[in-house]
């Protein structure tokens, strides 16, 4: 398998690396990049740019008309992207397979990912360029070929990329939210299929540009509403709380029901299960975050490279855990007790406390979460598509043809048979293609490390002195 002990191994190895060479940015930095991402928007300067745009090696083309997104829209597409099904039915699926100490090595997945984040989607931002259209090209195979100077990484990144779309970008999402329709709704899944189907297809049609005015109003709202309700089931059973942190913490390290070698055994599946589920759910060092970041307008390197980091915090640390949660407290520490798995485990738990609205709140958050995934990874999908064909010979012209017209048939067709494959199938699959697209990835990461800095205002350790200044981030 991908996700066996070497690619956990890469995948720490590569975040601890980065965290030491930026001053563990992520955990000094936090009141520094917060003030410059969430804490803005919290304190009314949201509208307010970051700063003139220090992409090093664009293109030419300043002059011509806005073909990106807003800040704030490229924001919400990315964290479409990372804010899916992953955060349900992925942590439901953790703690049935690797324990309530699957959770605690999501944390340190989270912890580790957010400066790989934020180093990739800094790079990513640093090497973009315009066509001959006018619209940004972003994305690791950009810095693999500019920075590196390898462009056959670069060709199999985007190969890699295209083919993470077709599965998890649009199987995996899809599988999740119609088999929650027909156990909440009793949806047929051929007829749930046809209609999400169909409503994506309005949206991806407009382009990146649509996709951003959608995913600024869905992802708000959805994750606000999905955030209230999870605090309600958690409060109303208060008292356990104390017992499934603590869980988390035993079965992490020393599993109480394993004996000599049987211990070993569950704490490798807490930590493969834990570090997998959650680069599946924040995407840390898969590089999408980097070519979602792309289209973004007025900003920098560094400003984009910080909200990478936030976005990894709120999907892994916030979200997940919240889930996690409500799951090991409704069900006495024990998940794999309950005769549910995926999203049907994660409804069952809900409505315990809410009843139906529990039912129609998980239902309903899966089907938006994998609604907005869906079209962030369309958007990944058709960048890939494009470079990849136009750097195997035919050319930028042949290469935007077939990512116009001939990739949006295969990705809305793998959205359909996505909601009548298997569960476990998909999910194999999924993790497959993770660890494979994220090899070329990290190594570029390593080779490029001599380019990855710092915002001016934290250099030296000092976050906060910049924070209210008028430094550019």
């Amino acid at each position: 398998m991908v996700w066996g002990p070497w690619t956990l191994v890469i995948f720490l190895g590569v975040g601890i690396y980065f965290t030491v060479k930026c001053h563990f940015f992520q955990i000094r930095g936090f009141l520094y990049w917060w003030s410059h991402t969430a804490g803005r928007i919290l304190s009314g300067k949201a509208s307010e740019t970051g700063g003139q745009q220090e992409s090093d090696h664009a293109g030419k083309g300043h002059g011509e008309a806005k073909k990106g997104i807003s800040q704030f829209q490229s924001v919400c597409t990315a964290l479409a992207a990372t804010v899916g099904t992953g955060n349900i039915a992925g942590v439901a699926t953790a703690l049935t397979a690797g324990g309530p100490g699957a959770l605690f090595w999501m944390w340190i997945s989270a912890l580790i990912g957010m400066i790989t984040a934020y180093v990739e989607t800094m790079l990513g931002i640093r090497y973009r360029y315009k066509d001959s259209e006018g619209h940004y090209v972003c994305g690791p195979f950009v810095y693999m070929e500019r920075g590196l100077g390898i462009k056959g990484m670069g060709v199999l990144y985007s190969f890699l990329c295209l083919m993470c779309s077709l599965g998890m970008g649009s199987m995996v999402q899809a599988n999740s939210a119609i088999s929650t329709m027909e156990y909440t709704w009793q949806v047929p899944a051929l007829a749930g299929g046809l209609v999400f189907t169909g409503i994506l297809t309005l949206v991806i049609c407009g382009g990146i540009s649509r996709i951003g005015n959608v995913a600024e109003k869905l992802m708000p709202a959805a994750s606000g509403i999905y955030i209230i309700f999870s605090l309600i089931v958690i409060f109303s059973c208060f008292d356990r709380i104390p017992a499934a942190l603590a869980s988390m913490v035993s079965s992490a390290f020393c599993p109480e029901a394993a004996a000599g070698g049987g211990a070993g055994y569950v704490v490798s599946r807490s930590i493969r299960y834990g570090i997998s589920r959650g680069v599946f759910s924040n995407e840390a060092g898969l590089g999408t975050l980097a070519v979602l970041h792309g289209p973004a307008e007025n900003t920098t390197p560094h400003e984009q490279g910080m909200w990478a980091m936030f976005e990894v915090f709120f999907d892994t640390v916030i979200l997940c855990t919240l889930t996690a949660l409500v799951i090991l407290c409704m069900t006495d520490s024990a998940p794999e007790t309950v005769p549910y798995q995926g999203a049907a485990l994660a409804a069952w738990c809900f409505s315990g406390r809410l009843g139906l609205v529990g039912e129609y709140l998980v239902s309903g958050s899966m089907v938006v979460f994998a609604f907005a995934t869906i079209m962030a990874w369309f958007y990944l999908g058709k960048q890939a598509a494009a470079y990849f064909v136009s750097r195997t010979g035919l050319g930028e012209y042949a290469g935007r043809k077939f990512a116009a017209r001939v990739y949006p048939l295969l990705f809305l067709g793998a959205v359909f048979l996505g909601s009548e494959a298997r569960l476990d199938v998909v999910w194999m699959l999924s993790d497959i293609w993770n660890g494979l697209m994220a090899f070329p990835n990290l190594t570029a990461l390593l080779f490029l490390s001599r380019e990855v800095t710092l915002p001016e205002g934290f250099r030296g350790g000092l976050g906060r002195r910049a924070a209210g200044g008028k430094t550019t981030p």
